[in-house]
């Protein structure tokens, strides 16, 4: 049997997605489109995670606070 496909299916809750799919699109994004995507808590090093902050910061504002930091 083929399941009927409506633009309705847009309206249902998406399941969410793992650290292993987020982490292949932030790969694919880099290598297609030359855009890199780092979450600071994964960067180790100190300065460089403050770097990159300050940088995100500069070009797009402050962070929202989540709660979840």
């Amino acid at each position: 049997m083929t399941a009927i496909r409506s633009g309705l299916a847009r309206l249902q809750p998406r399941s969410p997605t793992s650290e292993d799919e987020l982490h292949a699109m932030r790969r694919a994004a880099w290598r297609k489109q030359g855009v890199a995507v780092l979450r600071p808590e994964d960067i180790r090093d100190d300065w460089t995670r403050q770097a990159v902050v300050n940088e995100a910061t500069r070009q797009y504002g402050r962070r929202e606070e989540t709660g979840d930091e």
